[in-house]
């Protein structure tokens, strides 16, 4: 028994990566091409550009990745709880033992979850004011220029030609886009904003944008159901029509443009006013105009009459006051004649004759001299009076002088302060006291010392008779 070998001793070994490609052979082979229906769950989005997310049922959860390559033209951005179907082949990551899908294309499973998905997202955009009333924006009455946002082979833009000339024609310009598919919204959104941007130049702004698509299913119509769409029609200046399928077909763009035409046709009519009828409704204001002119002026006319009954003539209103006013001027002119009159009497009753005008003015010159003299007289006295005071004065002050002159020879001395003021007395003499002493023949500065109490030795020292020099 001991000579029989090991149980699957004579099975084949493999080592762990030969086993882990064997196994990524046979599920690529077997799984080639696979139609997976699930939710996701954890989608992430990496800076590399690769998708990586889940798809999850009641029993099981399968990785699943979408490369950037096959990320880029996706028609539909995963979401989490979003219910789709997508199409694609297993493969394994050798690395982490387990098998993953790589995600060809996706789509949403069914109109219901297609439906879902843009209510939720409708919700989240009207959260964010997007739709809001308040920042829609009024239609211009009669915009010179039109820019549509469609496609240029489609019967959307021959439609709205169509109805634009018969009712008012204006300058349209065309921005062709793909309407449906692969890269429509990014066209779309990049027609409005290019609109919106456009300078002043060869190529002239529009007044008015109309975003316009024939009907379809609600596939065909996703694009406008876009996030990016929405928000380039939300953000937009020009103001704009969304015209989008048939009367009954509701898209996100429809809630966040500023009007909303059931069809391409009705997109024209809310543009332009109908030519014909303005220039009837002109017509008719004219008539109105004119009318209203007439009456106005004859009911101001009759006014007019009746008020001018009630006024007095004006003709005999300025003929009396003419009258008034030559009885006045005569009546002037003979009062001035009388005035003159009875000056010249009380004139002549004066006596005002040129002569004895002439002799009272001689008179008045005599007497004028006679003053003229008597003053010279006075000022003479006057002067002389001055004159011997003066005299008297500087023989008094010249013998003051000699007086001082001859004090100071006989020893004297005068004693003043930094001020050149004469100090008499000692109080007013301070210990270091700058002074200065003048004697006979001169000054000299000198500094103050002690004080000594003297006065005593000081009157005796006086000889008896001798006056005080201050």
């Amino acid at each position: 028994m001991n000579d029989l070998p090991p149980f699957g001793a004579n099975v084949k070994e493999y080592t762990v990566s030969e086993l882990a490609f064997a196994l990524k052979r046979k599920v690529e082979e077997s799984f080639g091409l696979v139609r997976v229906r699930g939710e996701i769950s954890g989608f992430k989005r990496y800076a590399s550009g690769h998708f990586y997310l889940c798809l999850k049922d009641e029993g099981a959860v399968l990785d699943a990745v979408i490369w950037k390559g096959t990320a880029q033209t996706l028609a539909l951005v995963p979401e989490d709880g979003m219910e789709v179907v997508c199409t694609g082949r297993l493969t394994t990551y050798p690395q982490r033992s387990r098998y993953q899908l790589i995600i060809d294309t996706i789509e949403l499973a069914g109109i219901g979850a297609l439906l879902k998905l843009l209510e939720e997202r409708r919700k989240r955009l009207a959260a964010e004011g997007l739709f809001a009333e308040e920042r829609k924006k009024k239609l211009p009455h009669l915009p010179e220029i039109i820019g549509v946002v469609t496609s240029p082979s489609g019967a959307v833009i021959r439609d709205i030609l169509h109805r634009l000339a018969d009712r008012f024609p204006r300058r349209v310009l065309l921005w062709p886009v793909t309407v449906q598919g692969e890269g429509a919204a990014e066209q779309v959104a990049a027609a409005i904003e290019g609109f919106n941007r456009l300078p002043q130049g060869p190529v002239p702004r529009p007044d008015l944008l109309i975003v316009a698509r024939g009907g379809g299913s609600l596939e065909d119509l996703m694009a406008f159901n876009e996030e990016i769409v929405v928000r380039a029609a939300a953000a937009s200046a020009i103001p704009l029509i969304s015209a989008i399928g048939h009367e009954t077909d509701w898209t996100l763009i429809d809630y966040a443009s500023d009007r909303r035409a059931p069809t391409p046709t009705a997109a024209a009519e809310m543009a332009v006013p109908v030519r014909l009828d303005l220039l009837s409704d002109l017509e008719s204001r004219s008539a109105r105009l004119v009318s209203s002119l007439s009456r106005v002026m004859n009911e101001r006319r009759m006014a007019l009459s009746g008020a001018a009954r009630g006024l007095p003539d004006p003709q005999g209103l300025i003929a009396n006051a003419a009258q008034r006013l030559d009885d006045r001027a005569e009546r002037l002119s003979l009062s001035l004649k009388a005035r003159l009159s009875h000056l010249s009497q009380q004139l002549a009753a004066a006596r005002l004759r040129p002569e004895a005008l002439a002799a009272e003015i001689a008179r008045l010159k005599e007497r004028a001299g006679e003053i003229d003299m008597r003053l010279s007289a006075a000022i003479a006295r006057f002067l002389g009076r001055c004159g011997e005071a003066i005299d008297n004065f500087a023989g008094r002050l010249s013998t003051h002088a000699e007086r001082h002159e001859s004090l100071l020879a006989r020893g004297y001395v005068v004693v003043r302060d930094r001020l050149g003021e004469v100090l008499t007395r000692a109080a007013r003499v301070s210990s270091g006291m700058a002074l200065e002493l003048e004697f006979h023949d001169g000054r000299v500065d000198a500094v103050a010392g002690k004080k000594r109490r003297r006065a005593a030795r000081q009157q005796s020292s006086v000889p008896e008779g001798q006056g005080r020099l201050f």
